[in-house]
């Protein structure tokens, strides 16, 4: 498996016979070089969305439009693209599981919000979520944008992720001591990687106090277009 942060809260995520972009955020992302958007978006299959804020759906679009590849998220959100883009997506719901060739995708809970711009400021858009994704062996968290919920335990119980892509930034998401705090409790971890970081002054900038929290966890911190193999 090959796991690609994108910068922000995009990942590109090789895995079985699939290549899945995770809210890809490039054009306009103060952390990516848009000259490297081909290698970062090439031979993609899906794009999976956790929620419809700009910052994690920027090039959701425009991607799926070029590459002819489904959007794959909430059952909302996914409906009225498909009516209003006239593209192909897979829409469910949380709880709800779909196969992507030979990996699974399951959509589960989290706290924050979802919303496209409107004429009189942000309108509903779905519900936020995030998904465990399974192939390889492996099981990945990626948290979306979220908070500590207790939700989590169960979460953790039943699907057994082995790795974590947490929101750690902070302000509009948990920062890295309560990502610390989720992982400790709920999860047992083998790999964290954080994102929703470092991208404005407002976000943390540092993910230092995740790496000490979490002594024993091989807590990653690539830079943006680095691939780790896992």
């Amino acid at each position: 498996m090959k796991i690609t942060w994108l910068g922000h809260s995009g990942f590109r995520i090789e895995i079985e016979d699939q290549i899945l972009l995770i809210d890809p955020w490039l054009t306009g992302n103060p952390a990516f070089d848009e000259a490297q958007k081909p290698q970062a978006i090439k031979g993609a299959t899906h794009i999976l969305i956790t929620h419809a804020h700009g910052d994690h759906s920027g090039d959701a679009i425009a991607i799926a439009r070029d590459l002819d590849i489904p959007l794959v998220g909430i059952y909302d959100l996914m409906s009225f693209w498909e009516t209003s883009e006239n593209l192909r997506t897979i829409g469910f719901n949380k709880g709800g599981t779909v196969n992507l060739g030979q990996v699974t995708a399951t959509l589960v809970n989290a706290v924050h919000s979802s919303s496209l711009p409107g004429d009189n400021g942000p309108r509903a858009a779905g519900s936020e979520a995030g998904f465990m994704i399974t192939g390889e062996g492996h099981t990945i968290y990626i948290s979306g944008d979220t908070d500590i919920m207790a939700d989590m335990e169960w979460m953790g119980d039943l699907h057994k992720p082995d790795i974590g892509i947490l929101c750690a930034g902070g302000h509009f998401t948990m920062d890295m001591k309560r990502a610390a705090y989720t992982a400790k409790r709920y999860f047992n971890f083998k790999t964290v990687i954080p994102c929703h970081y470092q991208t404005f002054p407002l976000l943390e900038q540092s993910a230092d106090a995740l790496i000490a929290a979490l002594p024993g966890v091989a807590v990653k911190t690539p830079a943006v277009m680095e691939t780790l193999s896992i």
